[in-house]
């Protein structure tokens, strides 16, 4: 076999990487060696910005095989017949920490899920858990900031957590789920996966359903205690990575069972809950699970940078057959997720492989910017109409039209027959055995009691007293024991 020849960034072969060219032996270093200063230039830019929330994750190659015909409700082509097989890319993260945090702590975890479809990338732009803190996007900014390391002190601070939360009494159903059991997965394959977002399928008679995500492990779900988690973290902060690597390189391929509800578009309006609340779900016995296929992950990723870091999710990214709601979160994430990708990577993201569409063709008037590699050429026309047999539009909808009514302004969500911030906390909590709530009690107390402002912790009692009495005697019970300590 041939000796590789190390190069430049422009191909020339180089004669030392050892020694800095030096005007004579000990001398200072020369500016004309331009193999060391490309190579100083180019490890001193090989960091991008990290991503603001999601920062810290993992990620794995797959597929998702179709076993369930829902031709009924979608006409979505990776979903047309059973048996039928996407490539996909999933990228599991925790949400708070930095790019440097450890993998074993209570957060939630991301779940997305790139679909790489004969009719372009789907999107699925998930969690670990099937609801969250908010349910509107301009809220977003300040709840990540209370949950984020604090301008002064340098690190979280159950003051800033905590006084966001009383003022989000929405949180309550999701800080529930975060407190519980499951709120440190053992590993990423022993967790669940939710959709969360309510979305739309359409099925090839125009007809418009809305559905929400459910991906339930084949492993089962394992989490860790607060006492397992910090030892584990000692041990490898690196833990839950670790773990899907090492899976998959043996041979032990993770997969998760796809099921959805569905709910007829004409049954949104008068719902008991407004069904496009992100921090609410749908009772099972209302829109019960209906299983759709199953997603194996098989293949590590060969590089973690360009193929974990890279990595750009969109929930705008839809095919034809599956649209958006009216989920407020969901609209504000349709800008912002695809945003923050143009801000990491560039405007040509997309390009990168992968990014970039496996089999469906892509074909538009996009130019230029950093990193462009499809431009064109000198038979290419940027822009349209034009009389030169330039890609057109299709004239049909990806999916069905949404009906709207009313004046514009800014409005809080409307509210349906048994719409509050509590009650679905209180039914959680109530599902839970003796020992789980205990847990769940002790969890909330431990970072409730760090709080140093009164009120602040006044507030959010009351909203465990509104979710439930005993839940919230017990938490005040907890929290006041451990002040008085």
């Amino acid at each position: 076999m041939a000796k590789r020849v190390l190069t430049t960034e422009s191909g020339a072969p180089v004669a030392d990487n050892q020694n800095s060219a030096t005007a004579g032996v000990g001398g200072p270093i020369l500016l004309q060696d331009q193999h060391l200063l490309e190579k100083l230039a180019r490890f001193n830019r090989e960091r991008i910005p990290e991503r603001v929330v999601h920062a810290r994750g993992s990620g794995a190659y797959g597929y998702f095989e179709v076993t369930d015909d829902v031709t009924g409700f979608t006409r979505a082509d990776f979903l047309s017949e059973v048996g039928k097989r996407t490539e996909t890319f999933i990228r599991f993260s925790t949400v708070a920490d930095s790019l440097g945090g450890a993998d074993a702590v209570r957060d939630p975890r991301g779940f997305a899920l790139k679909f790489y479809t004969d009719e372009g990338n789907y999107d699925l732009v998930g969690n670990n858990t099937p609801v969250f803190f908010i349910k509107d996007p301009i809220k977003f900014p300040d709840f990540i900031h209370s949950q984020k390391r604090d301008p002064f002190t340098g690190k979280q601070e159950p003051d800033n957590v905590w006084d966001f939360w009383a003022h989000a009494p929405e949180a309550t159903h999701q800080v529930t789920w975060l407190m519980g059991d499951r709120g440190i997965p053992a590993s990423y394959r022993h967790m669940n996966g939710y959709g969360s977002h309510t979305y739309q399928w359409t099925n090839a008679e125009g007809e418009a359903f809305f559905v929400k995500y459910h991906f339930k492990t084949n492993q089962g779900v394992r989490s860790l205690s607060a006492d397992q988690a910090a030892e584990l973290v000692g041990k490898d902060a690196n833990s839950h990575q670790t773990d899907l690597l090492q899976a998959i390189e043996r041979g032990v391929n993770p997969s998760w069972t796809l099921h959805v509800q569905v709910m007829p578009a004409a049954d949104a309006a008068d719902y008991r809950f407004n069904p496009f609340d992100l921090t609410k779900v749908w009772p099972h016995s209302d829109y019960p699970l209906q299983r759709v296929g199953r997603l194996v992950l098989d293949r590590n990723p060969d590089n973690v940078f360009a193929e974990v870091e890279q990595a750009a999710f969109s929930p705008n990214n839809f095919v034809p057959g599956i649209g958006p709601s009216p989920d407020k979160m969901l609209q504000g994430r349709l800008f912002a997720y695809a945003d923050a990708h143009r801000y990491r990577l560039g405007v040509n993201h997309t390009h990168l492989p992968v990014n970039a569409p496996r089999t469906a063709v892509v074909d538009n008037y996009g130019r230029d910017g950093l990193h462009a590699t499809r431009n064109g050429s000198r038979h290419d026309k940027n822009y349209e109409p034009n009389s030169y047999a330039g890609p057109a539009q299709t004239d049909a909808a990806l999916a069905a039209p949404l009906a709207i009514h009313g004046w514009t302004g800014t409005h809080e969500a409307p509210a349906h027959a048994k719409d509050d911030d509590f009650f679905q906390a209180g039914e959680l909590f109530r599902l839970m055995s003796e020992d789980e709530k205990g847990r769940l009690v002790a969890n909330i107390a431990g970072g409730l009691s760090q709080v140093t402002r009164d009120d602040v912790i006044e507030k959010n009692l009351a909203h465990f007293h509104a979710a439930d009495a005993d839940y919230g005697k017990r938490v005040e019970k907890a929290v006041r024991a451990l002040r008085e300590d």
